[in-house]
């Protein structure tokens, strides 16, 4: 990485955004600087990336491709897009080192309403249904393990979700702290299950190949899982402030994260391939249980549904921890939203934020994590007669709202990696610590596997996919009011 001193653009004037309140600066009251390092911040991404896909897609994956050495090279690619994401992101976060993230780009780039809209439906839907559903996932779990009917898992994930925001209410140390022990528990977890793979060996499974099944959709399919699997790599920005040395830091949090969880997903399914053998591979949903099983009989069952809760716990953590500091900055620039600006000095957390999302996430496990709240939602869809809501056709609750909600979020994706060149346009003096090698290939990449799942989403959700349509048009009535709160206030 460049060594390079950590100077940011102070904030003022120059720097402001048209009929936008001034956003804090790192550092000042309330807001907290420099409490994360590199480690923290690796951490935070690899406990939001590998949540708990890893655990169930590689039988659908191979199921969708003609050998091993076929499944194996869409994850390397699916590694390298994820590469050429970070490559990007690593620009744009030493650049513009606020809290935020992509918040901030796509209202640096584009302007104030299309980061308002990023927040928005990251508030309402994107963000706290990722929370909600990670927490059910933890929630099914843990019942499981315990012997607990299945009606108690929605109560247990409301559990999970508001002990992790009161850990993050305490402080970003704690938060912190929280979020290395998980990351290390669950990292160290995972050597197991490679380990029980190679001790099961039959490499000679690696040369296996098989037709894909009639009727499976093929490749397409394959890498769209796999990207979904590397989802998360670019929430570190979103508490860019809060990084010590943030030139250096940022850049290689990013880029080391994203390459070691490339090798180790890499490595998880070498062990599956060779543990379980190709065909067994391809008919599992649960490959990890099931290769644990093979080797240590029903105690490895058990042991991965422990590493499986953990896991979904890494990835909740991380996600409340990060994702407050998107609502905390939406609040600090639109007066609609101004409480979710105010940080606690004590802690230096923004604790509005941290609430708000908590009991946006709460209602969400009420409504799609529940028959009662699904069918109070299929009771309002009937009565506005819009197409009524395929919950089996998508796995699930919260399967169902991330599939509707996917569309929105990786157009927001593309929009972000666009701004990079935006930016170079509009602020082409602007010091940047570090510049996105192979540019403008690199960014070409990124946005073009954008347009890919932003295709693929809509081809899946179908007609519903008018969801996220529907929010984005409410948060743009909302934004227009703000601004009226704003000029009138001003």
């Amino acid at each position: 990485m460049p060594d390079m001193p950590d100077s940011s653009v102070a904030a003022g004037p120059e720097n402001a955004l048209p009929g936008d309140r001034r956003r804090p600066e790192p550092g000042d009251v309330g807001q907290a600087s420099g409490q994360l390092s590199t480690a923290d911040a690796v951490s935070l991404i690899v406990g939001i990336v590998v949540g708990v896909s890893i655990f169930k897609i590689p039988g659908l994956v191979f199921s969708n491709v003609g050998s091993p050495l076929e499944g194996l090279l869409v994850w390397l690619a699916g590694g390298l897009i994820a590469l050429a994401g970070a490559l990007c992101y690593a620009e744009l976060t030493t650049t513009w080192p606020r809290s935020g993230g992509d918040y901030e780009y796509l209202t640096r780039a584009w302007g104030p309403w299309a980061g308002f809209l990023f927040a928005w439906s990251h508030l309402t839907a994107i963000l706290t249904g990722s929370i909600g559903g990670l927490a059910y996932v933890f929630a099914d779990y843990a019942c499981s393990l315990a012997g607990f009917e299945e009606s108690r898992a929605a109560p247990l994930a409301a559990v999970a979700v508001v002990l992790l925001t009161g850990v993050n209410l305490a402080g970003i140390r704690f938060g912190r702290m929280a979020q290395n022990l998980l990351t290390a528990a669950k990292v160290l977890g995972l050597g197991g299950l490679v380990a029980a793979g190679f001790y099961a060996a039959r490499f000679t499974e690696l040369t296996a190949e098989a037709p894909v099944p009639e009727g499976m959709p093929g490749l397409g399919l394959a890498m769209v899982l796999v990207l979904y699997a590397y989802g998360g790599w670019n929430d570190a920005a979103f508490v860019a402030a809060e990084v010590r040395d943030r030139n250096r830091a940022l850049p290689r949090a990013l880029i080391c994260s994203t390459a070691a969880i490339c090798g180790l997903y890499l490595l998880i399914n070498v062990a599956f391939i060779a543990g379980l053998g190709f065909t067994e591979l391809r008919n599992s949903g649960v490959p990890a249980a099931d290769l644990m099983q093979s080797v240590f009989g029903p105690t490895g069952r058990v042991a991965i549904s422990l590493l499986v809760c953990i896991s979904a716990l890494g990835g909740l953590n991380g996600l409340i921890l990060a994702g407050s500091r998107v609502h905390a900055a939406l609040g600090e620039d639109h007066r609609l939203f101004a409480p979710l600006g105010r940080w606690r000095r004590e802690s230096s957390v923004p604790a509005v934020a941290l609430l708000t999302q908590s009991v946006v996430s709460l209602l969400l496990i009420g409504l799609v994590g529940t028959e009662t709240g699904r069918g109070a939602i299929d009771g309002a869809v009937e009565l506005l007669r819009i197409p009524a809501v395929e919950w089996g056709r998508f796995g699930g609750g919260f399967d169902t709202l991330i599939a509707l909600t996917a569309p929105v979020f990786w157009l927001f994706f593309l929009m972000t990696g666009c701004s990079l060149v935006i930016l170079r346009w509009k602020e082409p003096a602007r010091p940047r610590p570090f510049r996105t090698p192979l540019f403008p290939f690199t960014v070409l990449l990124f946005c073009g596997s954008c347009v890919f799942m932003i295709w693929s989403s809509v081809d899946w959700a179908g007609s519903l996919a008018a969801f996220g349509g529907v929010q984005l048009l409410i948060g743009l009535v909302l934004y227009l009011i703000s601004g009226q709160l704003g000029r009138r206030s001003a």
